[in-house]
Parts: C-alpha cells; sequence; structure tokens
C-alpha cells in the first residue's frame, strides 16, 4: 500500500555520543511538507538530522526515511539512503582543493553518474537554479559566504532527492543573506521537494511560517499542523 509518509519515527530513542538526547519521539511528515525545527543548543535538533541522515543509529524504536528502515541499518545501506537524500550543512563542507564545477561533478560520479554530457549538463542545471552558475570555475575560497551556501544546495539537489535536511543553513550569514537561501528553500519546497531544516534565525521564518517542531526538555513537541493560524512569537515566548 502506497504511504505519502517520507518520514515516520515510532517512540524513538535518539542518543548523542552515548547520550540520550530525546526520548519518546513520534514524528510523521508527510511528502511535500516543509518543516522547521528550532530550539536551544544542546537540545537535539542537530541529532534529529543526523539520524534521519543515518549519521547517528538508531539503537531504540522504529524510523523510516524515504522507504529505508534506520533501525539496524548496515554500513552498506546507508549510501543507498543518502543517495535519495539532500544534505546541506552550515560549514558548506565543500572540498578546497577543487572548483565548483569539480566539487559537483565529484559527487556526481561517486554516486553513479558516468555519461559526460549528462554530469555537465546536470551540473549546470543545478548551479543555475541556485542562481550561482556563473562560479562554476571559482574556488570555494573566492566564494562569499552566500554564494558558498548556495553551492551546496545545488550539490545537495544534483540527485533530485525526493527529502532535504538542512541543518542550520543561514547560521553564518547575514540576514539578507540569509532570506534569500530561505527563499531558495521555499521554492525547492513549492516543486514539491519536502524540507526539514533546523534554524535558529526566527526573524526570517517568522515571514514564512510553516509546521514547526520545537526540541526543549529532551522531547519533540509538534507547534501546529494548521500553520496559517501558527502565532510564532507565542511559541518563542513559550519555549525560549
Amino acid at each position: 500500500m502506497e504511504t505519502n509518509k517520507i518520514v515516520e519515527l515510532v517512540d524513538a530513542e535518539i542518543y548523542q555520543r552515548g547520550n540520550l538526547i530525546l526520548t519518546g519521539v513520534n514524528l510523521e511528515i508527510e511528502k511535500g511538507e516543509f518543516i522547521y525545527v528550532i530550539g536551544k543548543v544542546g537540545t537535539g535538533k542537530s541529532s534529529l538530522i543526523k539520524t534521519l541522515n543515518a549519521e547517528i543509529p538508531l539503537i531504540s524504536g522504529i524510523g523510516t526515511v524515504v522507504g529505508h528502515q534506520l533501525k539496524g541499518m548496515k554500513q552498506s545501506e546507508v549510501a543507498g539512503l543518502r543517495r535519495e537524500l539532500g544534505v546541506v550543512f552550515q560549514d558548506f563542507r565543500l572540498l578546497t582543493d577543487r572548483n565548483v564545477h569539480d566539487n559537483l561533478a565529484f559527487v556526481l560520479k561517486a554516486t553513479g553518474w558516468k555519461n559526460k554530457i549528462e554530469i555537465e549538463g546536470r551540473i549546470a542545471e543545478v548551479l543555475d537554479s541556485a542562481g550561482v552558475l556563473d562560479k562554476i570555475r571559482s574556488m570555494p575560497h573566492e566564494l562569499s559566504g552566500g554564494e558558498q551556501q548556495r553551492v551546496v544546495v545545488a550539490r545537495a539537489i544534483l540527485n533530485n532527492p525526493e527529502l532535504i535536511l538542512a541543518d542550520e543553513p543561514t547560521g553564518n550569514l547575514d540576514p539578507e543573506t540569509s532570506e534569500q537561501i530561505l527563499d531558495l528553500f521555499v521554492n525547492l519546497n513549492r516543486q514539491g521537494k519536502t524540507v526539514i531544516m533546523v534554524t535558529h534565525d526566527y526573524a526570517s521564518i517568522a515571514n514564512k511560517p510553516a509546521r514547526t517542531l520545537v526540541c526543549a526538555n529532551s522531547q519533540i513537541s509538534d507547534s501546529a499542523t494548521n500553520t496559517s493560524t501558527f502565532d510564532f512569537a507565542s511559541l518563542l515566548e513559550r519555549n525560549f
């Protein structure tokens, strides 16, 4: 039976370096949703993302991400899961010894692309969609923080993933650039991508409200399913 759930956690316990960070996590995310994850430092936001990405193994509970079972996942299965995800990091994680084109070509070749014409076409397509096609031959150190993050977004969508995980993607950026990067994710969501974004950029997301998960006191609470009536300011006063 086909399901619209792209992420499901049932009674999940999330650990980080042997410490229980989040307990009793029950979460369902449908295909095409846009989700913010907020909370104080150390409350489990990044641990949630790392669990969904299989960077942290799920030890207790049930977890399914894009059809892959997280619990008991073998290392050989992790690569298959990650090919179906797009991951955006705060610290970019670009390869500093090669230019933008070669950073993206590396990912495509590592995930099985072999046809040179198709590789070149896909690189140009994603860089254009992220607004940095003109930076294709630039080295990472020649780019501003916003330009680097646009390249990282382009890298994340190379294999046309259904689910994009973004861990503080605007954390190192100024407010104007943060707004532009958030717009990129909103546009990707409008194209049908599911987006889960950890963020502290409350000013920007208050202008673009969406379903919000709050990490606090070792729990994840769901702000609202009806985002049209979501009172973001009230949520911050209660939890922060």
